[in-house]
């Protein structure tokens, strides 16, 4: 039996570091980690940029509360939940995701969370544990289930290449010049389609 599991941002949602980016004019926080592989080096920097700005959660989630999904993404969600079941693995916060998560029909979702002082300072950040995303297809399969996994950036790589079938959706060049094995769609269509021939196949 195949289930899903799919990164958040860039596959559901718009970056949330990009739009915070927009927001304040701070170039820099542009950065994903579709261009850092090391998560934690970018996350040390980001909340170095925040304290150095004195950027609080509370403006975070402004900006998050005025982002919509991807064009498209609820209706494919729909379409895959008929279908299977669907895991969104992300990076992101619990702090920062609860509000698009219900735009998206509350999928079920594993994160991180933060720590946040009395004056609404990101401090710390909390890796659920350390290679997450991938840990999840592992449990996933303990318990036999066969994972297609969905993301766009280098931290979904390992989960992608964990599961049975690992699929890019609208990667940025650089992710596929560097994992050229790997199969890229380009729209909901396109990935509908996959999925429903991997499907079929186990039928």
């Amino acid at each position: 039996m195949y289930i899903v599991c799919s990164d958040l941002e860039g596959v559901f949602t718009p970056e949330i570091w990009i739009s915070v980016a927009k927001h304040t004019g701070i170039d820099e926080l542009k950065l994903t980690t579709r261009d850092i592989s090391d998560y934690n080096v970018l996350m040390r920097r980001r909340l170095e940029i925040l304290r150095n700005n004195n950027l609080t959660l509370h403006v975070i989630q402004h900006v998050i509360a005025h982002l919509k999904p991807l064009h498209g993404a609820v209706e494919f969600i729909a379409w895959l939940r008929k279908r299977t079941q669907l895991v969104v693995v992300s990076d992101t916060f619990v702090e920062f995701a609860n509000p698009l998560m219900e735009k998206l029909g509350h999928p079920t979702l594993f994160c991180n969370h933060l720590t946040v002082d009395h004056l609404g300072n990101i401090v710390n950040y909390h890796l659920r544990q350390e290679n997450g995303k991938m840990k999840v297809v592992e449990a996933l399969q303990d318990i036999n289930y066969k994972v297609i996994a969905v993301g766009d950036s280098y931290n979904d790589i390992n989960m992608l290449r964990k599961a049975e079938t690992g699929i890019l959706y609208r990667p940025p060049h650089n992710v596929v010049t560097d994992n050229s094995d790997l199969p890229v769609v380009d729209s909901y269509d396109e990935l509908k389609g996959l999925i429903t021939r991997l499907m079929e196949k186990e039928n």
